[in-house]
């Protein structure tokens, strides 16, 4: 597997300093773990936000490292994940611990025209879905009103900018219209995140769009 679309510095190191949408620390979290580069990337980043905050030389209260312990027991996991080595299985290891299994265990609905979506419960600044498309449809020609990450899980798409196969991310951004196509050779499996709706062109994608949170 050769991953050629990767993230951007500054996902990397809003996902080190934790000030990335749930959604986004998803998908994040996801392609780390699968891509070399990234990884070495963001274990840098990680590493000069530790040295700066050593610099700073906080004195703690007598109980401040007790109650900062406490706080990340507490904290969900889900907001943060863990971008951890690959291990077998079809879906990164972040992304089953999220949904609880792999893909047997995702429950699909029907989007229209083959194409299926299950939500991923995250926090309210942005939402995350996986995307079935069936080997040779289409997704709906849409823009962005804010930022997508997808993320190439099974299969392969291309669209106007490129072709994107397994653990490649699109970032796409206001001034992307597109219309993504899977490939003819298998179905395509992606995880999704966006900070804001789409942009549908088409009538029937605007009026099914309240319906199925895209």
């Amino acid at each position: 597997m050769t991953i050629k679309h990767h993230l951007t510095e500054n996902l990397l190191m809003g996902y080190a300093a934790g000030t990335l949408p749930e959604a986004f620390n998803l998908v994040v979290a996801s392609h780390v773990s699968m891509c070399d580069t990234c990884r070495a990337a963001l274990e840098s980043y990680e590493a000069l936000g530790g040295a700066v905050l050593e610099s700073r030389g906080v004195d703690l209260a007598d109980d401040g490292l007790a109650a900062c312990l406490a706080r990340l027991d507490d904290a969900p996991v889900a907001d943060r994940p863990a971008p951890v080595r690959p291990v077998p299985g079809a879906l990164p290891a972040p992304l089953r611990d999220y949904i609880g299994g792999d893909i047997d265990a995702i429950r699909w609905r029907p989007v229209g025209g083959g194409v299926k979506q299950a939500i991923l419960p995250t926090s309210d600044a942005a939402s995350a879905r996986l995307l079935f498309i069936p080997a040779g449809a289409a997704v709906p020609d849409h823009g962005h009103r804010g930022m997508e990450l997808t993320m190439v899980l099974q299969g392969a798409f291309a669209d106007e900018t490129d072709h994107f196969g397994r653990g490649d991310v699109e970032i796409a951004d206001e001034e992307l219209e597109h219309t993504p196509v899977a490939d003819i050779g298998a179905d395509c499996i992606c995880l999704a995140a966006t900070d804001a709706p789409l942009r549908f062109r088409s009538l029937i994608p605007r009026l099914l769009q309240p319906f199925l949170k895209i």
